[in-house]
């Protein structure tokens, strides 16, 4: 085996085994506190329903654990068997190497490679989350949902994948900077694109009724100078019974949305608490922050990609044959073999980028504090919310660090008091 193949291969066991030590460490620690509820939802979170958080967050890091381990399995037996090099001088024989020919070996590979997580994803949602009462997505909704899925990568991405791969041969050496900019237009696009056109196609959205509700929140917009187009409700309870809120679009065509299972379970207060948190990632521009630290993600991945396709090393290691020079076809298995080893990466540089995300939590917790005039309606939607969804009330703190992009029920708690 090649050296660089061992490297991989190294670190793709060691991401596996780190992630089942931190689940292990996790589970192990909900165990050890499972005899009581926290002191901080004494009275709040009772002893049933705190058992069977616990009881949900096992089950659920018990299965990703499955899970983990056989993603893990695949992806070495995809980079390591030769089935890659074999798949891709088949598919040039039958279609040929034109740019559109390439775009469809990507888009094909990728579609194949997640057919065998499918099988798990239908089982989280059939019989995990039934059996705590959260699933309420029929067969024929969720089978539709991968349909249009498969629909909208046909639709969407085999034109931007043809229009990457034509810039490798209009631009030469400089292509991936082009391809970077590319990316990054189309990225914001959708996200004029999607509320109005792709999200529709999964989701209901109903403008929310005239009543105190809808005053009360358009106020509460007014008054924190965020103009937004629409309140609308989105039927959340045609798939789950868990909720959430977010807001999507940018200036006059920003929209507010709220999950119908959220509207359901908060008062007229907690939910105008809810929304000023969210409003208060705008006000303090985290999504313009996020937006750059995605930019420049973009541009290091293509730079990453443009430097492996002129490594023999790299190619050699996965089986492909390295020709010189800039021709798509020999971009085409950098660009796969980037996609498949990237999340190797960036698992190890999780904690930093979930530490900024926390941090932007507590901004938008206390934004939300200034504007209620008080913490205590956001903390009662924090709590309710946490009930409702059977939340890991006691996580490791380690392991957090690596999956929680927000802070725990209790952290933002604490924030908000010693603030107020």
């Amino acid at each position: 085996m090649p050296p660089f193949a061992i490297i991989a291969l190294v670190l793709i066991v060691a991401r596996a085994v780190t992630e089942l030590w931190l689940s292990r460490l996790n589970q192990r620690h909900v165990r050890a506190n499972a005899s009581e509820v926290p002191p901080g939802f004494h009275g709040i979170i009772d002893e049933a329903t705190y058992r069977r958080s616990v009881d949900y967050t096992l089950a659920k890091s018990r299965f990703g654990d499955i899970t983990n381990v056989f993603d893990t399995i695949v992806l070495i037996a995809v980079l390591f068997s030769g089935v890659l090099p074999w798949a891709l001088g088949r598919f040039n024989a039958n279609f040929g190497t034109s740019i559109f020919a390439l775009a469809g070996f990507l888009l094909i590979t990728g579609i194949a490679l997640s057919i065998p997580a499918l099988p798990f994803a239908w089982y989280d949602q059939f019989k995990l989350e039934e059996r705590f009462g959260f699933n309420t997505t029929t067969m024929k909704t969720w089978v539709l949902d991968r349909m249009k899925g498969f629909s909208l990568a046909v639709l969407v991405a085999y034109p931007l994948l043809a229009l990457l791969l034509k810039l490798i041969g209009l631009t030469g050496a400089n292509w991936w900077l082009w391809a970077a900019a590319v990316v990054i237009v189309f990225q914001l696009l959708l996200l004029f694109i999607a509320p109005a056109v792709i999200m529709p196609l999964f989701n209901k959205f109903t403008p929310l009724p005239e009543g105190a509700l809808r005053e009360r929140l358009f106020a509460l917009a007014q008054r924190t100078d965020f103009p937004t187009r629409s309140i609308d409700a989105m039927d959340g309870s045609k798939r789950s019974r868990h909720s959430n809120a977010f807001f999507t679009g940018f200036g006059r065509f920003r929209k507010i949305v709220l999950f119908d299972t959220l509207i359901a379970q908060l008062t007229d207060p907690q939910l105008e608490s809810v929304l000023a948190h969210e409003i208060g990632h705008c006000k303090k521009r985290h999504v313009i922050k996020f937006l750059a630290l995605s930019v420049v993600g973009v541009f290091v991945a293509f730079a990453a990609i443009a430097w492996l396709a002129h490594q023999q090393w790299f190619y050699r290691a996965f089986g492909f044959e390295h020709q010189d020079g800039f021709a798509a076809a020999n971009v085409v298995p950098a660009m796969l073999l980037f996609a498949l080893l990237a999340g190797t990466i960036t698992f190890w540089v999780s904690p930093f980028t979930h530490m900024l995300s926390r941090r932007f939590e507590y901004e938008a917790d206390a934004f939300a504090r200034a504007t209620m005039g008080g913490p205590q309606s956001l903390i009662q939607a924090l709590r309710k919310l946490s009930e409702k969804n059977l939340s890991n009330l006691n996580p490791h703190p380690l392991y957090s660090s690596f999956y929680y992009s927000h802070p725990t029920p209790l952290e933002r708690e604490r924030a908000l008091r010693v603030t107020a």
